[in-house]
């Protein structure tokens, strides 16, 4: 199906009207500081639509509508919370296309990717309405004379720092469990993706949310964000970003004893052991590489390869890659652009490091897109072939569309090198041997692992890492304990002894 938003722009450049100030209390207000910032299209490199900057006196006003918004919200039903996100669910798929459209543009993902995206988050607001209504206590028998109840209650007003590769999805995920536990919430965009927050905050109203429970300040991590976090009245801050910034958020939050769930940075690899389906590998690491250009977190940006395979499985992966088109996200492309320009020159400095110490570029390595009229940040999707544990593209998070292999002796010694980094966000497996394989998924220290699908999973498995790569889990049943809090009350039911 055409996006006739997409083509509109591509054709014209005409764009939906989009927000352009924070909402809070249930409609959009202008910064108090009165300044905006351009958001760019990342294919083209210029700008298409403004924003506010928000500050610390936008936090403020913030999180006082949350405050007075949680003070309705908690006392809310179930069948009320269920309600809501059900509406919710309904009203992203009728928006999706300006939804999909708007993501793509502002993330510069491609357009197919968004619409997936769009997909899941009509989804996840399904999911958490089904557990709103499932959200009980216990009863704990302590003899014939005391009786104990547990009530989960939600935990206040929260904050949440969305990034800017899954902002749509990211949103969805952390906000839908929160409102099914019942507390409010203020959301901090990336400063680079910050429309679709805006769209879905105004969309939660018209599901019937009341005004104040969802409130979206735009602006930058340090004006912000920073001030955000640091409040003094937020009780949990779910957090997605880099582990530098994410160590400071659980730092900052720690001092109003606010808990924390951190999902941080990724270098997940990818082990083909030594009876893999050659072609099966070659298509799972090429997307679990190459999805969202390898801005994703949980990417399989390690090739971890038996020896035996690797001639066989590298060689139709270079033909997979070097198959690929790059261009503008509403083109339709294979390999959409990189979000800032900032974050191509990361890429570009990891690549031409390694070419410096003369590791082996299979393909790609360069910038640029197929299409001349898109002239804003592309980078080549690369594979980079035969490199020891110690390389910097093997130890650091790049974050763009390379692939870094390695080349293993024996199971034990893909088992050590998938361990050998300071992450442990997600791992994939491919073996014709269920039994080999669940061996090793037992050794990985990571938060999820996948068995001959790089990207299996869905909504309902629970979402986070080990290590620097975090702690805390998102979506799925584990998805709404952050935002709940047991509180026990115990009866006596005669009177005690002696009175």
């Amino acid at each position: 199906m055409t996006n006739a938003y997409a083509a509109a722009y591509l054709d014209s450049g005409a764009l939906p009207v989009l927000p352009n100030g924070h909402f809070i209390d249930g409609q959009f207000q202008p910064p108090i500081n009165g300044q905006m910032m351009d958001s760019l299209d990342p294919a083209l490199g210029r700008p298409f639509a403004a924003f506010a900057a928000g500050d610390a006196d936008d936090v403020e006003r913030a999180v006082a509508s949350a405050t007075r918004g949680f003070a309705v919200w908690r006392k809310s039903t179930p069948g009320e919370r269920h309600g809501v996100l059900s509406r919710m669910a309904a009203l992203v798929r009728r928006d999706a296309a300006l939804l999909a459209m708007v993501d793509s543009l502002d993330s510069g993902k491609a357009l197919g990717e968004a619409e997936g995206d769009v997909g899941a988050t009509a989804r996840l607001f399904d999911y958490y309405a089904g557990i709103a209504l499932t959200i009980e206590g216990t009863q704990i028998p302590l003899g014939q004379d005391l009786i104990s109840m547990t009530f989960r209650e939600p935990v206040g007003v929260t904050a949440h720092v969305i990034p800017w590769n899954y902002p749509t999805g990211t949103f969805a995920r952390s906000i839908a469990a929160c409102l099914a536990a019942g507390c409010s919430a203020v959301v901090k965009p990336a400063e680079t993706t910050p429309f679709t927050a805006l769209i879905m905050a105004q969309l939660l109203v018209e599901a019937g949310l009341p005004a104040g429970v969802v409130n979206v300040v735009t602006g930058t991590g340090v004006a912000a964000g920073g001030p955000l976090t640091e409040h003094p009245a937020i009780r949990h801050v779910t957090f997605t970003g880099s582990v530098t910034t994410g160590a400071r958020v659980a730092q900052v939050a720690a001092r109003n004893i606010a808990s924390v769930t951190l999902e941080l940075g990724g270098k997940s690899p990818l082990i083909a052991l030594s009876d893999c389906d050659a072609m099966a590998v070659a298509n799972g690491a090429l997307w679990g590489i190459f999805s969202n250009a390898g801005q994703v977190c949980s990417a399989g940006s390690r090739l971890i390869i038996a020896r035996p395979r690797h001639d066989e499985v590298v060689s139709q992966l270079v033909a997979l890659t070097e198959a690929l088109s790059v261009g503008h996200g509403l083109r339709g492309c294979d390999i959409n652009a990189i979000n800032s320009a900032a974050q191509l020159d990361r890429i570009a400095a990891h690549v031409d490091g390694a070419r410096a110490r003369g590791r082996t570029i299979l393909t790609g390595g360069a910038t640029g897109a197929d299409d001349a009229r898109d002239t804003g940040w592309f980078y080549r999707p690369t594979l980079i072939d035969d490199l020891p544990g110690d390389d910097a593209c093997v130890t650091q998070e790049i974050f763009g569309p390379v692939l870094s292999i390695q080349i293993v002796d024996s199971d034990e010694a893909a088992l050590a090198a998938a361990n050998a980094t300071e992450f442990g966000l997600m791992a994939g497996i491919y073996s014709r041997d269920i039994t080999r394989a669940l061996a090793m998924a037992r050794d990985l220290d990571s938060g999820q692992v996948t068995i001959n699908d790089y990207w299996a999973g869905g909504i309902s498995v629970p979402f986070g890492g080990r290590k620097k790569s975090g702690y805390g889990r998102e979506k799925g049943h584990d998805g709404i304990s952050a935002f709940l809090s047991t509180k026990a009350v115990t009866i006596r039911l005669t009177p005690p002894p002696g009175a």
